[in-house]
């Protein structure tokens, strides 16, 4: 049984960012894995990392209830729509303030890092309202991938990530969208075995 964390970067419960991750749920479970969801929006914490680095703030438990589902993980599935090329601030200050050092990496004065998320493989799904793939890739060299991706995930030690874009939601019909949560269903039976 495959142990899948599904988090959701979108603030709004009703987006279609929601549909996707209850898609991937229901058929990761129907696979037979076991699945936890975390949906930032709704998680009780302050996003804002007001002392940086030089004084440790206290976890709330929100944050550490989703660092326990993070850390059981083998899977972990992250859905977020593209802002200003990134992702949603709530999702950026979850990252700030649960993503610290001795808890998902290590760092020494030479600079590099050592993950401490090892073992865990990744897939990230990206909505973009007016934005193609081509635009995002050719004009703005994937920018929220690469932060998330490279920057984030794999600095923490999570690898073989797997990543797709879903846009311009703005030009997309109902007939699309379903063709998106079918793509999304088969990627969590993928992911499943």
């Amino acid at each position: 049984m495959k142990k899948i964390v599904v988090i959701n970067g979108h603030p709004n419960k009703e987006s279609f960012n929601a549909a996707l991750a209850q898609s991937y749920i229901k058929s990761a479970l129907e696979a037979g894995s076991e699945v936890r969801y975390i949906a930032i929006g709704e998680l009780d914490f302050n996003p804002n990392l007001q002392f940086g680095y030089r004084q440790r703030m206290e976890l709330e438990p929100d944050l550490v209830k989703a660092l326990e589902d993070i850390k059981w993980s083998e899977h972990q599935v992250w859905i977020h729509p593209l802002w200003w090329l990134g992702m949603p601030a709530i999702m950026k200050g979850f990252f700030d303030r649960a993503f610290l050092p001795g808890i998902t990496f290590t760092s020494n004065k030479e600079g590099t890092a050592d993950g401490l998320l090892h073992g865990r493989t990744g897939r990230i799904i990206t909505t973009a309202g007016d934005l193609s793939l081509e635009i995002y890739e050719e004009v703005y060299a994937s920018s929220g991938l690469v932060q998330l991706k490279n920057g984030i995930l794999e600095y923490c030690g999570i690898s073989s990530i797997q990543d797709s874009f879903i846009g311009p939601l703005y030009e997309l019909n109902e007939n699309d969208r379903r063709k998106w949560i079918v793509q999304i269903e088969n990627f969590a039976a993928s992911d499943s075995v």
